[in-house]
């Protein structure tokens, strides 16, 4: 139930994280170009979400399947 919780925590900040880059993305048409925007999602803080959200259901996901059957 530990890891399910932490699995879940994961993809909510992956959504999250996912969600907002995909927000941003409108300021291109707006005039910035795709140098620009990879700076400014860089000092976004709710753009990090997605990588620490991958992170954290890669390590759920193995350590889940690590677990013994009794």
């Amino acid at each position: 139930m530990f890891y399910f919780l932490f699995f879940l925590i994961g993809f909510g900040l992956t959504v999250s994280g996912g969600i907002s880059i995909i927000l941003y993305l409108n300021f291109i048409p707006a005039g910035l170009s795709w140098t620009e925007y990879f700076v400014f999602i860089q000092g976004r803080i709710e753009c990090y979400f997605l990588i620490v959200g991958l992170i954290i259901m890669a390590i759920t996901i193995n350590k889940f399947t690590n677990i013994p059957v009794k």
